[in-house]
């Protein structure tokens, strides 16, 4: 026997702000039937296929060490950089900028970025700005 995931579990010191932030970061949404409110302790958005699921949970102390676990998020519809400039604009803060590691071929890092309550996540470089990421996997 095996298990699942069934869903991501973030704390968070206003499960709702979060919820509603990264549901515009990742362009996804939360139920229909049961919306994410102001003041709701937890606040779950939904991939839009409804597989891959985040819940926000309020807790009451802040987030006091870097994350043990954190998402890596690739552009769909636009490049690294772009991706980066828009979450700028959407609140979010650069935390290491590693797109030039020695070493490796230049631009081919990632941009590791803080959402508004500080939790760590990367932007990586869009499939049509890197080679097969798969390519090793091919027998």
């Amino acid at each position: 026997m095996t298990s699942r995931i069934s869903h991501t579990t973030f704390d968070a010191r206003d499960a709702h702000a979060q919820s509603h932030w990264w549901s515009e970061v990742l362009g996804w949404s939360e139920d229909q039937n049961d919306p994410n409110l102001p003041g709701h302790e937890e606040c779950m958005i939904f991939s839009p296929d409804g597989r891959q699921r985040l819940l926000f949970i309020d807790v009451p102390e802040g987030k006091s060490v870097k994350n043990r676990l954190h998402l890596d998020l690739t552009p769909t519809d636009r490049s690294r950089d772009e991706e980066v400039e828009r979450l700028l604009a959407h609140g979010a803060t650069v935390h290491q900028d590693l797109r030039d590691l020695p070493g490796r071929p230049a631009g081919s890092g990632w941009v590791t970025m803080l959402d508004p309550e500080g939790n760590e996540f990367c932007i990586l470089r869009s499939e049509a700005e890197r080679p097969d990421p798969y390519a090793h996997l091919i027998v």
